[in-house]
């Protein structure tokens, strides 16, 4: 699929078909992510997998709920790990860019799922702790985005966007540099 097809085509989607995942197409969607740039290429995150219907919904009751999670055959977790790079970046700053690592990721992962042909939806809303547990995330590994990748049970529905006058701004007069 073109790039930009790809952008069209990718929506959320929170109805899936019983469908299995063929095991190349994830090990697509997985190398997708792997490739995602990271903070000095320290790739500060890991990706756990759940496969199947119980698997799944335990991670949906950590979703509060949400029980499309649980009709997923593949829900895919991606967590922040700053030990992997706190050594070059300091504490702080190795949270903050493990943070961005893990959803650059995850967003990678989304459109290789979408060229794919495949649906996903990004889901932020869980219990941390929980989903940790659950997964058997060694302690500083922690969850940041989940995201359901299988076949949409339904069409998507039509949904808008803002026009780009609304969303982008102009920086007005231009920045001068900060002083030393």
């Amino acid at each position: 699929m073109e790039f930009f097809a790809v952008l069209d085509a990718r929506h959320s989607i929170r109805a899936f078909a019983p469908t299995p995942v063929d095991k190349d197409k994830l090990d697509a969607i997985l190398a997708a992510a792997n490739g995602a740039p990271s903070a000095l290429n320290a790739q500060s995150y890991e990706i756990y997998i759940a496969q199947g219907r119980e698997q799944a919904a335990a991670i949906a009751a950590a979703t509060w709920n949400q029980t499309f999670v649980g009709q997923a055959p593949v829900v895919l977790i991606f967590c922040s790990n700053p030990s992997r790079s706190e050594d070059q970046l300091g504490a702080e700053g190795a949270r903050t860019f493990a943070l961005q690592d893990a959803a650059i990721a995850c967003t990678f992962a989304m459109l290789a799922a979408t060229a794919q042909s495949l649906a996903t939806v990004w889901v932020g809303a869980f219990d941390p702790a929980a989903v940790a547990r659950l997964i058997g995330a060694p302690a500083g590994v922690i969850p940041v985005a989940i995201l359901p990748v299988g076949y949409a049970a339904q069409p998507h529905e039509p949904t808008t966007r803002r026009t780009l006058s609304d969303l982008v701004h102009s920086i007005s007069p231009a920045p001068s540099p900060p002083s030393l």
